[in-house]
């Protein structure tokens, strides 16, 4: 039948022509994700902390609307000689959504092979690198700061979906990093030596600083963006090529800034990226190709890589743990006080090495009215994922360090301290298994308890009663650290005798915490420091060259012959 036949010669066609759309999409498709690559890692870094959780409540606050859906965990690269490298060791490490304590990627551990390569790629960067002039390095880390503004909401959200803190905070560490990024960009002045004309008869000295090589930097996780920009750019712009070991608990940060640093026009070769443990790190060490080595973390971890790099012929810096006091004085300004240490002692979840832990309040009244003021503000953090913008405070970095700091608070409860605000048992609705710890403030601590000993690392803050001002200045001086200290007085006079007598690299007065802008150095002293140089600042540029000295003669001609004996400078 002729229509019967239409009709199905039509079904025919409209198969054909469906077949035809599926096979143009299916070879589109690819080549699709191939261009929109870049967008979809960002969506993914953007969105993909939101994936799960229905409509969460934050500390019985209505949250926002939240996707239902899981992303799987994906695996992480290295980023090596300006190429994105696999992983090619069996071991991998977890990196948690902190507000969901769930995996959502994966980390490879560089094996001793892939340090090597890293190292190799470095070794074989630097020599050109080296003799490139200090401005043309200084326009790299021009564009690098740009980059870095242009793309910092990307960068925040890396951060924080991978350490936790609030977007605000993370923003904020990396426009302190790039604060040092911008001190770079001086290098050409910085690196100016010194001349002296006819020290003795035609002859002149000067002195220049060169780079020294290969550089490795090892960081924390608490400061992913800005911890690693203390280092890589100071060193990169005197003319070194850089090894980066990022931590293994949010590294996904600095494979970004090492993206960005390409793009900025940086050779391949002088900035690379692995990630790795121990191993990584011990081979970073022993490589004779290594000539310096940056470390910021714990210090335990840190007098190991001083001792062992020190024994390896390489210089090294290793800024270690802390337990930052602030001594309040009766005269100081309570309001300004409670502020101070609100946002001391618990911005970042407490997660930093100048975060204040251990107030001292000079005399028992002060001490009363701190705590009274303190304890319904503690009380009242307002805590949750960074999603929430509202958010003062968000959740530990891992499962794990939750457990650890939960367990500090343990032992100062059964040690006799008096727990006044008791954080241990908070749930934010919809994130119950996330890494989040509240606000935690111990009254009647004394110095022999490990609470007052050690450093925490989280959102507990231990008060110190002292009877004077002598008491107080003997407790910061004792402890075994020595990073960062603050008065808050009214008094001049005791403020002075405090920055003077007190053994503490960074003091504030009536600052909370004190870090030194880029310009400056940052550093502490005691156990809180291995080595001699500060990080970033001027101590920086010392840390990353070595200075050599040039003595020169051009006479017209030489008439003494040989000489055997030092001689005075106003005899040549």
């Amino acid at each position: 039948m002729p229509g019967r036949r239409c009709a199905m010669g039509a079904r025919l066609d409209r198969r054909k022509a469906t077949n035809d759309l599926l096979a143009g999409f299916t070879w589109m498709l690819p080549r699709m994700v191939r261009t929109l690559q870049p967008e979809i890692r960002s969506a993914t870094t953007r969105w993909g902390f939101l994936f799960k959780m229905g409509t969460p409540r934050t500390n019985g606050q209505p949250g926002r609307s939240q996707m239902t859906a899981k992303l799987k965990p994906f695996a992480l690269h290295h980023f090596i000689n300006g190429k994105k490298v696999a992983g090619q060791s069996s071991r991998t490490g977890d990196v948690y959504n902190p507000a969901t304590g769930e995996v959502a990627k994966h980390a490879p551990f560089a094996n001793a092979d892939e340090v090597r390569s890293a190292i190799g790629a470095a070794a074989d960067a630097f020599a050109d690198w080296s003799q490139t002039p200090p401005a043309q390095r200084a326009q790299v880390m021009f564009a690098y700061r740009d980059l870095v503004k242009a793309n910092i909401q990307e960068l925040a959200e890396i951060v924080s979906s991978e350490h936790g803190k609030t977007i605000e905070d993370a923003k904020g560490s990396i426009t302190r990093g790039v604060e040092v990024v911008e001190f770079a960009c001086g290098i050409p002045q910085l690196l100016k030596g010194e001349h002296a004309q006819t020290v003795a008869t035609n002859v002149d000295s000067y002195s220049i600083r060169q780079p020294v090589g290969v550089c490795a930097g090892i960081t924390p996780f608490n400061f992913p963006a800005m911890v690693p920009m203390w280092m890589f750019p100071v060193a990169i712009a005197c003319g070194n090529s850089f090894v980066l070991k990022p931590s293994e608990k949010d590294p996904s940060c600095s494979l970004r800034m090492a993206e960005l640093m390409k793009e900025a026009g940086l050779p391949d070769g002088v900035l690379n990226v692995v990630i790795g443990d121990k191993e990584a790190v011990d081979t970073l060490l022993s490589d004779p190709r290594v000539a310096a080595v940056s470390f910021v973390g714990s210090t335990p971890v840190g007098e190991h890589i001083y001792r062992t790099g020190c024994a390896h012929g390489k210089r090294v810096q290793a800024l270690c743990g802390a337990k930052n006091h602030m001594v309040v004085m009766p005269d100081a300004d309570m309001d300004q006080v409670t502020d101070a240490v609100m946002g001391s002692a618990y911005g970042s979840a407490g997660e930093r090495c100048m975060a204040i832990s251990v107030v001292v309040a000079v005399g028992s009244d002060t001490a009363d009215e701190l705590i009274n003021r303190l304890a319904p503000r503690v009380r009242g953090l307002k805590i949750g994922p960074y999603t929430d913008e509202s958010a003062e405070m968000g959740p530990l970095v891992t499962p794990e360090h939750q457990r650890k700091v939960r367990n500090y608070v343990d032992i100062g409860v059964a040690e006799g301290a008096d727990l006044v605000v008791d954080g241990r048992e908070l749930l934010v609705e919809g994130h119950e298994n996330g890494a989040f710890l509240g606000g935690c403030l111990f009254d009647h601590v004394k110095s022999e308890m490990k609470i007052y000993q050690e450093e925490i690392f989280g959102p507990v803050l231990s008060v110190v009663r002292a009877d004077d001002y002598a008491q107080a200045v003997r407790l910061v001086n004792d402890h075994e650290y020595g990073n960062g200290a603050a008065i808050f007085t009214r008094d001049g006079d005791c403020a002075r005798d405090f920055t003077t007598r007190i053994n503490i690299g960074m003091v504030g007065v009536n600052v909370p915490i004190p870090v030194p802008v880029a310009y400056h150095s940052f550093g502490g002293w005691k156990r809180s420091l291995f080595g001699d140089h500060y990080i970033h600042g001027p101590e920086g540029v010392r840390f990353y060259t070595r200075m050599k000295t040039i003595t020169s003669r051009w006479p017209s001609g030489i008439k003494d012959g040989a000489v055997f004996h030092f001689k005075a400078g106003g005899e040549h």
